[in-house]
């Protein structure tokens, strides 16, 4: 296993901590987190979708957070007291509490969640804002007099 160190770019580099700490990150395996099980697709050309098994789960148990690019998705089983009264043979289904964290690229936010047939939707939008997008910079033909004119629409 080799690791490597990042701290010389540290001390060269202005504004870019998150995405060395994320390079850290990546040499580093999960810790056995395989439960519930995800998709992660892609929807459209910004557009993304992430769905995550949950079955036996109702909306009132799950807790989906969004903070500084972090997903944070969130089961609690509540105690019924019907399942007290009887007694269970065998268990398939999972009921143990879970969360699963996703890190979320910049300009990315959560559109909105929904739970279907035991399966948890959550769309994801990329917007990004029209000073990040391309612009066309017009050049001037021979014209010493003329003012340079920059114009703000995105090339396709």
């Amino acid at each position: 296993m080799r690791h490597v160190d990042f701290s010389p770019l540290y001390r060269s580099t202005v504004g870019f901590d998150r995405l060395f700490t994320m390079l850290d990150t990546l040499g580093q395996p999960e810790v056995g987190q395989t439960y519930p099980p995800y998709n992660i697709e892609k929807t459209g050309e910004d557009a993304y979708r992430i769905s995550m098994a949950v079955a036996g789960f109702s909306e009132d148990e799950i807790f989906i957070e969004a903070h500084r690019n972090v997903l944070t998705i969130k089961g609690e089983r509540k105690d019924t007291d019907e399942n007290k009264a009887s007694e269970l043979l065998y268990r398939g289904i999972a009921s143990r509490a879970f969360e699963r964290r996703f890190q979320l690229a910049d300009h990315v936010d959560v559109v909105g969640a929904a739970l279907k047939n035991g399966l948890l939707h959550i769309d994801l939008q990329r917007n990004i804002p029209e000073e990040m997008k391309p612009r066309k910079i017009a050049i001037l033909s021979n014209g010493a007099d003329a003012t340079t004119q920059i114009e703000a629409r995105t090339v396709n």
